[in-house]
């Protein structure tokens, strides 16, 4: 169990989700560090790497919640910093219209249209019913084409 281990195999998942919950830099790395910082105080036994990496995600989608919970004021991350978080992205405004979405529905489109989870892989790692899930996706997908056709379009 070494930090250079995790960081190679999670670190760019971890901090791409972390900043497109948070909306800057800074929180996303807060959120990342904690976590890892969680991963060597209480990481239970995983039954395989995919285990592992899901309690990673669902660790550190937690941390971004509680930050988010802190925060008094919104930040938004400039256009510059959104580079970092999807440098091969080709349309940045998708991006952009993610991060605006509620917090619920940006977890869970993350989980599945970036990271390529199954519906009920989502509901085991956030802890809600895979129907719980269907609707958000379905929700958020109305809710990221309203706010990119009123932004972009």
């Amino acid at each position: 169990m070494s930090i250079e281990r995790i960081l190679d195999a999670y670190g760019d998942r971890l901090y791409r989700m972390c900043f497109v919950m948070l909306g800057n830099e800074a929180d996303a790395e807060d959120a990342v560090q904690e976590t890892l910082i969680r991963y060597f105080q209480k990481a239970p036994p995983f039954s395989d790497a995919e285990h592992e990496k899901a309690w990673l995600l669902r660790v550190a989608a937690n941390q971004c919640r509680d930050i988010l919970r802190l925060k008094t004021r919104h930040n938004h991350a400039d256009v510059d910093s959104l580079s970092i978080a999807a440098p091969a992205a080709p349309d940045q405004q998708i991006l952009e219209a993610l991060m605006a979405l509620p917090e619920k529905y940006r977890l869970v489109m993350m989980l599945h249209y970036v990271e390529e989870y199954r519906v009920e892989d989502i509901a085991k790692i956030i802890e809600k019913t895979p129907s719980a899930i269907k609707m958000r996706l379905q929700k958020g997908r109305k809710l990221l084409g309203d706010i990119y056709r009123r932004e972009y379009l």
